[in-house]
C-alpha cells in the first residue's frame, strides 16, 4: 500500500520524527513542548527523515539505477549537507548576534553533528524498508 502511494513513506517518517522530538522535549523539560517538536535543529531531523526515507523508498521501488533515484539522492545529500554545515554557520552567526545585543534572542543550536545525521539516516532507511514489507 505504501509503495502504491509513495508520498506516505516520507509523511510517516516526518510524523515519527516529530513524535520522537516531542518525547525528547518531555524528557528534557518535563512537559510536551510543540515548538521543540516542530523546530529546525535538535534530533531527529524532520527534513532529513523526509529526504532519506523518500530516497530509500524510490531506490526500493525504482532501483538505484533510475533517474528518479539519482535526483532524489542529490537532493538528500544537499539537505544533509545543509543540516550539518550551513546551519552550523547560521548558529555561529546567531551566537555572535546574541552576544552583540546582550540577550539570547536567536537560537544558536541549529545544526546536527555528522554522527547524528548518519545514525538517524539509518533509522529513516529502516522505516522505508519496513513500510515496503507492510
Amino acid at each position: 500500500m505504501f509503495y502504491d502511494h509513495l508520498i506516505l513513506v516520507p509523511a510517516i517518517a516526518f510524523v515519527i520524527s516529530v513524535i520522537i522530538k516531542g518525547i525528547m522535549s518531555i524528557i528534557k523539560k518535563g512537559k510536551l513542548d510543540l515548538s521543540i517538536a516542530l523546530w529546525s535543529g535538535w534530533m531527529p531531523s524532520a527534513h532529513t527523515a523526509v529526504a532519506v526515507s523518500l530516497t530509500t523508498a524510490i531506490a526500493i521501488k525504482n532501483t538505484i539505477w533510475s533517474d528518479l533515484f539519482a535526483i532524489s539522492m542529490a537532493f538528500t545529500i544537499i539537505i544533509i549537507y545543509d543540516a550539518i554545515n550551513v546551519r552550523f554557520e547560521a548558529g555561529l552567526h546567531a551566537s555572535a548576534l546574541n552576544k552583540y545585543i546582550g540577550e539570547a534572542k536567536f537560537r544558536e543550536k541549529l545544526w546536527h553533528l555528522p554522527s547524528e545525521a548518519f545514525a538517524w539516516a539509518i533509522l529513516w532507511m529502516l522505516v522505508a524498508i519496513v513500510l515496503y514489507y507492510i
